[in-house]
């Protein structure tokens, strides 16, 4: 902060002894020291402050990189996953609509997909009877 030599503190010794009578130098110094230590706190508790700010700003720039890298994952996983589906022609329905359909007949998909009940044959009709006039 301050550029202090030997010479700059000498001279700064002989200035103050001119002003300052020697009974009156060692309350002096205790004073000078109390200001120091006092300047040194405020310094510090200065520099643990600045560097939290910067720590906060660095986790903020950390937290927008993170996001960024996880949205663009995610769109690469979609991607990939699209890329994977089967081409058919016929885009596959979504699968909100399918969730949302009323209940109601199956779909043709389900319909075939379910066995068919099994009915018993139907029973023979009974033998028409003998036509009246006709004896053997």
């Amino acid at each position: 902060m301050f550029d202090f030599d030997v010479g700059k503190l000498l001279l700064i010794g002989v200035v103050a002894l001119i002003f300052i009578p020697p009974k009156d130098l060692p309350e002096a110094l205790r004073q000078l020291g109390r200001l120091v230590g006092k300047a040194r706190r405020m310094a510090a508790e200065f520099q643990s402050q600045f560097n939290e700010a910067i720590r906060d700003a660095e986790l903020d720039d950390l937290k927008s990189e993170f996001r960024h890298l996880k949205d663009q994952a995610s769109a690469e996983k979609a991607l990939r996953d699209f890329a994977e589906l089967p081409e058919t022609g016929a885009p596959p329905p979504p699968a909100a609509t399918l969730a949302e359909s009323p209940a109601g007949p199956p779909a043709p998909e389900t319909a075939a997909a379910e066995p068919a009940p099994e009915t018993p044959p139907p029973e023979p009709a009974p033998a028409p009877p003998a036509a009246a006039g006709t004896h053997s």
